[in-house]
């Protein structure tokens, strides 16, 4: 192997090894139920909510920043009451007050940085949250749906990874991110639809075809959310969210493609109405 390729490949191992723990332990969740299900994502909220507080300069630990996680578990704990309406009006004011209380405390606290930032945080990742949440609520099609959201978001991940290093060619948004190709978005759409294809019929009775055509439109939303988050690190002039993950960096910097999926798995899962697998 040359050196040129080695160097390409050479956070591989650390990325395997990151999924072979992180993805097993989120597909278990899904499966087991309410319970299990829960804990796993509030676990993830509390990281990404961390990360994000701590992006924008504030302390997780005290205001304005610690409205950010206070905003997204109330409305997390909302939804799983199933008070759904209650939970999205909490998100909306949450992210009004958070905005108002760091404009506020601007001055004191984190000098030089917009106060709508920090707020924001509370709708990039408590919308994704509460849609995660509302989408499990869904029975036995809830279950199927998510699994499949995860295998989607994940294949999309791993083929434009393995596309991308592999083909290189022209970058898909040079402004945004000097690594991601349009060889890898191609790579990580067929892959995520040649999955979606394969494993959706034996989630739920449904089409295959059409299962590919709803991973399409996951897999879109996925590298959107991707290149946001490239954005959003560029913004901050940070590499990564943090070294949580090794080969991955922060929890953001994971779950950058679901916190985008998730809104479009839910917007079809209304459009499709309660009780149906998204392929059906």
């Amino acid at each position: 192997m040359s050196a040129d390729s080695t160097t390409r490949w050479r956070d591989l191992r650390k990325r395997a090894l990151s999924a072979a723990v992180l993805g097993p332990a989120a597909l278990l969740a899904v499966w087991l139920g309410a319970d299990a299900y829960t804990f796993l994502l509030a676990i993830a909220a509390a990281i990404l909510t961390w990360e994000w507080v701590h992006l924008c300069g504030a302390r997780a630990a005290r205001l304005p920043g610690l409205g950010v996680p206070i905003v997204v578990f109330l409305a997390g704990a909302l939804a799983t009451a199933e008070y759904a309406v209650a939970s999205w009006v909490a998100i909306l004011g949450g992210f009004l007050l958070t905005w108002a209380w760091s404009e506020r405390m601007r001055d004191r606290s984190r000098p030089g940085q917009p106060a709508l930032r920090l707020a924001l945080g509370t709708l990039y990742i408590g919308v994704a949250f509460l849609c995660m949440i509302e989408l499990r609520h869904d029975g036995a099609a809830g279950r199927a749906n998510v699994l499949l959201l995860l295998l989607v978001v994940w294949a999309s991940d791993i083929g434009a990874y393995a596309a991308g290093r592999a083909f290189g060619g022209p970058l898909l948004w040079p402004a945004v991110s000097p690594a991601k190709t349009w060889s890898g978005a191609i790579g990580g759409l067929l892959l995520a639809m040649l999955m979606a294809a394969f494993v959706a019929p034996m989630l739920a009775p449904g089409s295959g075809i059409r299962a590919a055509a709803v991973a399409a439109v996951l897999a879109v939303a996925t590298q959107a959310g991707d290149l946001l988050e490239s954005g959003i690190k560029r913004h901050f002039k940070v590499k990564d969210t943090s070294n949580l993950i090794p080969g991955h960096g922060g929890l953001l910097d994971r779950l950058d493609g679901l916190l985008a999926a998730a809104p479009a798995a839910m917007i079809l899962a209304l459009l499709l109405g309660v009780g149906e697998p998204l392929w059906r």
